[in-house]
């Protein structure tokens, strides 16, 4: 937790003065090579988005009840496009919350790792992050996590990416990857 705070707070130092690492010249940032070799996976979630929401109302619970509500989101990139943290806003029939997004991406391994913070716990602890990258224009991101008490495998999927409008969606699996329960699908129209 202590290594992740100070990510965000180097993150955010980035975010705040993109030009803090100029050099003497101040004409050109310096990159390292970690940041030159980072994908720009997210790069088309940049900037600020409407929402629309369906989610399940009980999940893994044999429910077929959605209910749909509006939100937003604003994204901005970080760490010179190795990560990104976005704001988002969900308007719950049940009452309204902020969330956060947070991402960054592994040159190591080439796969980005994904946290959520809800804002309604903003003391944590994050959830375990979901790993993937982006194949054929479709994201997929996995990891294990529980649920009421039980092991299960979270999913999230990115697709039907364009200039204007992208797709996400949420599933669990209670038996390891085998089954599969869509429990949450975003529809993002972009602003502006």
């Amino acid at each position: 937790m202590k290594t992740l705070c100070l990510a965000l707070t180097a993150a955010a130092a980035l975010a705040i003065a993109p030009n803090a690492n100029a050099q003497s010249s101040g004409d050109k940032p310096m990159t390292t090579a970690a940041e030159q070799s980072a994908p720009h996976d997210f790069d088309f979630l940049v900037g600020s988005w409407r929402v629309h929401h369906r989610r399940l109302k009980l999940r893994l619970a044999g429910n077929h009840d959605w209910e749909e509500f509006e939100g937003t989101s604003r994204l901005e990139m970080t760490m010179a496009g190795a990560g990104t943290v976005d704001d988002n806003w969900l308007d719950l029939p049940g009452g309204a919350y902020r969330a956060v997004g947070i991402r960054a991406y592994d040159p190591k391994t080439g796969l980005w790792s994904i946290w959520w913070l809800d804002g309604r716990n903003p003391q944590g602890p994050l959830d375990p992050p979901v790993r993937g990258r982006f194949e054929n224009g479709i994201g997929t991101f996995t990891g294990n996590d529980t649920f009421n008490g039980k092991p299960i495998v979270v999913r999230y999927t990115w697709s039907r990416i364009t200039p204007t409008t992208c797709h996400w969606e949420q599933a669990f699996s209670p038996d390891g990857g085998k089954t599969w329960e869509t429990n949450w699908v975003m529809d993002l129209t972009r602003v502006g």
